[in-house]
């Protein structure tokens, strides 16, 4: 009797299958759920689409004629979409320690390479489709107004221009993604955000108009000023040099970094 037992329990035991493994494209329509799901996530939108909004009715009542351009329309659209979508891609990463959600992803998920990589892909994904609403609705801004004004709509922004655009949105994106790795904590990484973003670059500025050989330098060493380029048309090799060095310092070393940490911190 003992024998069949054990013989019917090794049999139990090699006929069990292996759970497969949770495709990636789940993982990013959960990681992409957990965005927007929450009342931060929701009302962040919300804020988006009412300053979309509210810049639009902006140009449209007191932008002179000559100015009722597409290229207007969508910079004052992308505007606050470049300040507050970051600051979705720093809570997307420090939600799981600041709400100890990271301790279910991470079982669930136990290669946290792939839940990492999976809010990466979100985020660049939330960066294209920003701009690309940014751009449609300052197709209709730019039609409304011509209308209202009755002048030709003035379509000044290629395909370049518009390419550089979306590249700035997702390096400003991918800044919000780094200082949540790096962080892992919701107000701290918010408040780095804006120290960056703003404080360091008046900080720059003023050194840059008051010091003449930091006026050369602040390209090599300040990727806010480097990006600016993006938004005036096409770059030269010189620019992308600009871009790719502040980059690679402010960027990509301190999220290699910040990875590096994260993969092997406690999830409490």
């Amino acid at each position: 009797m003992s024998t069949i037992t054990a013989e019917t329990t090794t049999t139990a035991r090699v006929e069990r299958r292996e759970p497969r493994p949770i495709p990636f494209t789940r993982l990013l329509s959960v990681e992409l759920r957990k965005c927007f799901d929450t009342r931060a996530g929701f009302w962040l939108m919300t804020s988006i689409g009412i300053a979309a909004l509210l810049a639009t009715i902006a140009v449209l009542l007191w932008a002179p004629d000559s100015e009722l351009t597409y290229s207007t329309f969508a910079t004052a659209i992308g505007f606050p979409m470049a300040i507050i979508l970051p600051m979705v891609a720093v809570l997307s990463v420090t939600s799981e320690w600041s709400q100890r959600s990271g301790l279910t992803t991470f079982t669930l998920v136990p290669h946290r390479g792939r839940a990492i990589a999976a809010k990466a892909g979100v985020t660049v994904g939330i960066s294209v489709v920003s701009v690309l609403l940014a751009m449609a609705i300052g197709a209709v801004g730019t039609v409304l107004g011509s209308a209202i004004v009755g002048i030709d709509p003035v379509w000044d922004a290629g395909f370049v221009d518009l390419a550089n655009i979306m590249l700035a949105q997702i390096l400003g994106m991918s800044v919000g993604f780094m200082l949540g790795v790096v962080i892992r904590s919701s107000a701290p990484a918010i408040v780095a955000y804006f120290v960056y973003s703003f404080v360091l670059t008046a900080i720059t500025e003023v050194l840059a108009a008051s010091q003449e050989w930091f006026a050369d330098l602040q390209p090599w060493v300040d990727f806010n000023y480097a990006q600016t380029a993006l938004f005036n048309g096409s770059l030269d090799g010189e620019q992308w040099a600009h871009l790719g060095v502040t980059g690679l310092v402010w960027l990509v070393a301190p999220m290699a970094l910040g990875l590096w940490s994260l993969m092997r911190s406690e999830v409490k």
